[in-house]
């Protein structure tokens, strides 16, 4: 069994966490570390753990009692943790926070997209979980990047739920507002432009142009919609066989001929892909959760890899349906 520690267990994303590591035949939860519910059950906070688990949270770390350790802190608080802290050296980690998935000289964590770098990750000890928009948008851009073939702006729309601005209420999560509602915000400037333009370079270093993003609060929990257009003379079957090809050993991607919708993936780790050409404008549809395939489900994915289990273990999920 994979023992597993997760710092920061309190929010939704620890709380899909959580989740799915009961739920995985191979892995024992050993503890949840959150300091301000310490002594309190787990279900106290995340409700639909009732039944499930009787654990509480602690504010004790026992590193040496783990195989894993998951961080479900806020941004910039990982590296703080990790720099004032000494760890043991058998321990992996796997990084929720955005302070590790950006590549420089003193960073020794592996960008955890799974769909990107597998190879990587299956030999690496540290992995940086990549954010939910950068993966939704990514899965719509590499097979593209792959075959060199975003050499113009790229220009992509995405909704997202409300899980995806974190449990701590604001202006903008507050139901009476999101109810009916709709609004957009970081447009040009949303924190996970960099690592998809850092991906993108991975497989096409030459990409140079200007990815136009603009992000919108919807009106449901959650899920991520996004659009995603480029120019593009390539025939739309070619384009299938090119994005089913890049995608032919992944479990979670999957490149369909219909129209897709968010609830075919909510609650699930999975993204549907679906491609519509319309002159030389290729029109590329991105469905995922935001709280499973764009956070927890790909980091269990990603502790799967570590530990050398099929990719699928404990992350077969039914979508939720009507």
């Amino acid at each position: 069994m994979i023992k597993i520690g997760i710092i920061g267990g309190a929010g939704y994303t620890a709380g899909e966490l959580i989740r799915l590591l009961l739920n995985h035949p191979d892995a024992e939860l050993v503890f949840v570390n959150s300091t301000s519910n310490a002594g309190n059950k787990l279900s106290s906070v995340h409700s639909g753990l009732i039944g499930e688990t009787d654990m509480v949270f602690t504010d004790q770390m026992p590193f040496d009692e783990i195989d894993v350790l998951f961080f479900c802190t806020a941004h910039g608080d990982t590296r703080k943790f990790m720099e004032s802290h000494n760890l043991p050296e058998h321990l992996k980690i796997i990084d929720l926070s955005m302070d590790y998935r950006l590549e420089s000289e003193d960073n020794p964590f592996i960008y955890g997209l799974p769909e990107l770098n597998r190879r990587q990750i299956c030999k690496s000890k540290y992995v940086a979980n990549p954010g939910c928009f950068a993966t939704a948008i990514q899965l719509a851009l590499l097979p593209l990047a792959k075959n060199l073939m975003l050499n113009d702006d790229v220009y992509v729309n995405a909704i997202t739920g409300s899980t995806g601005a974190g449990v701590k209420p604001s202006a903008t999560t507050h139901f009476s507002w999101r109810s009916d509602n709709i609004s957009i915000y970081k447009p040009f400037t949303h924190q996970h432009l960099p690592e998809i333009k850092q991906s993108i370079k991975h497989l096409q270093s030459s990409f140079d142009s200007d990815i136009t993003f603009i992000p919108y609060r919807g009106d449901f929990a959650r899920g991520i919609f996004a659009t995603v257009i480029v120019k593009n003379a390539v025939a739309i079957d070619e384009l299938y066989r090119i994005y089913r090809d890049y995608y032919k050993e992944d479990s979670f991607v999957h490149v369909v001929d219909e129209a897709i919708d968010l609830k075919q993936v909510v609650n699930t780790n999975k993204c549907l892909l679906h491609l519509e050409k319309h002159e030389d404008r290729l029109l590329v549809v991105s469905c995922i959760d935001n709280l499973v395939k764009g956070a927890s489900g790909t980091a269990v994915h990603n502790m799967n890899l570590l530990f050398n289990l099929k990719e699928t273990t404990g992350l077969m999920l039914k979508p939720s349906g009507f």
